[in-house]
């Protein structure tokens, strides 16, 4: 039965975007965008999770030719980039939903193959990567990550330009907005963790210096699109990529009260229990909570981690957040949002076929409810 007074399904106004409801597909890898380019077969992966109203965020997307760092991976840096992604949000837009694009680099998260000319990966230092091994272009062999050069000050702002590139050409191919990648240990948040980011000069040492990089991103990606097209990922209480913080709080709320004095349409936080690789943890700390950042940050606030229909329904019932990002749960259920609204079974999924360069397997093949169920 179909829960009248559930409030995932308040609409709420994000900026321009009137939203039907609160469940947002959170931006999922899943390396099938051969030749980083767009494919048919992603059009139909987004379509079926696409309502009216409803936010999609897409899989992160290379933003220029240094930032790769896992297989089959999309792009926006070129004009075949953003021919191919026309057709994919066309079909989202068919659908009546709301569609941004993820722009990251990966930063020291690479390996010399995927690297122009076999050059080293870039980072805020000579840190390497060390407890985690990195896929290599052909989708199997594994390999240790290679070793990172220290960005050079001068090279910094020419990766600000690749993020205002990639974010015009994203608007072009018809994207409603973007979502900086300020998380989970590739070059941005690099720079903000104090465990990566040895620097001494301007962008290193305090949390305002390690956060300079990514705020000059934003503000130039403001400048160039609008506050209302711009949303940002962070990850501070995280250790994705080994890149814990030593004060994540501090760090995370630094972060919320600069971006909203940029009046950014959204921020999009995971949960501090979520640490360390796929699966993750739960904090034993009480004190580690998102209300900090909620509280500094007064436009659009989403949250991702380990949410069920049920925990989704509480925290926005309690204004903890605006909006819930489902990864897992919206893999493995495409019409997602209808079985919340019907309180309906979930389909499980099968964790073997998240990354994989299959087209069709684990991607395209969930089964929706049965039409009888309407």
């Amino acid at each position: 039965m179909e829960d009248e007074d559930n409030p995932l399904f308040r609409p709420h106004q994000m900026g321009p975007f009137l939203l039907s409801h609160r469940i947002v597909l959170a931006p999922l890898t899943r390396c099938r965008s051969y030749g980083g380019l767009a494919q048919p077969h992603n059009a139909l992966y987004y379509r079926q999770r696409a309502t009216p109203g409803g936010l999609l965020i897409s899989e992160a997307t290379n933003i220029n030719a240094t930032a790769n760092g896992m297989p089959n991976t999309p792009s926006c840096f070129t004009v075949e980039h953003v021919s191919a992604w026309k057709p994919v949000v066309e079909a989202v837009h068919e659908k009546g939903g709301v569609f941004f694009v993820q722009l990251w680099h990966v930063g020291r998260q690479s390996h010399t193959t995927y690297q122009p000319n076999g050059g080293q990966p870039i980072s805020p230092s000579t840190k390497r990567l060390v407890t985690e091994m990195i896929t290599l272009p052909d989708g199997k062999t594994l390999a240790p990550f290679s070793q990172p050069r220290a960005l050079e000050v001068h090279e910094i702002q020419a990766l600000v330009h690749d993020f205002v590139h990639a974010a015009k050409l994203a608007i072009d191919a018809g994207f409603d907005g973007v979502e900086v990648h300020g998380a989970n240990g590739y070059l941005l948040d690099q720079f903000m963790k104090d465990s990566i980011n040895d620097r001494t000069d301007e962008y290193g040492g305090s949390i305002e210096n390690r956060c300079r990089f990514p705020l000059e991103v934003v503000d130039a990606v403001v400048a160039a699109l609008g506050p209302d097209r711009v949303g940002m990922r962070l990850t501070p209480h995280a250790d994705y990529g080994d890149s814990p913080d030593s004060n994540p709080r501090a760090l995370g709320l630094y972060m919320a009260e600069e971006l909203n004095k940029r009046g950014i349409l959204y921020v999009h936080y995971l949960e501090p229990k979520m640490k360390g690789t796929a699966g993750g943890g739960r904090s034993e700390n009480p004190a580690e909570s998102l209300w900090p950042f909620r509280r500094a940050f007064k436009n659009t606030f989403i949250a991702n981690g380990g949410y069920n229909r049920e925990k989704g329904m509480e925290a926005v019932k309690s204004g903890k957040v605006d909006l819930v990002a489902y990864g897992r749960h919206f893999i493995a259920n495409p019409d997602l949002p209808k079985r919340f609204r019907l309180n309906a079974a979930l389909n499980e999924g099968n964790p073997d076929t998240y990354v994989t360069s299959d087209s069709v397997l684990g991607y395209t093949d969930y089964p929706f409810l049965e039409d009888e169920i309407d």
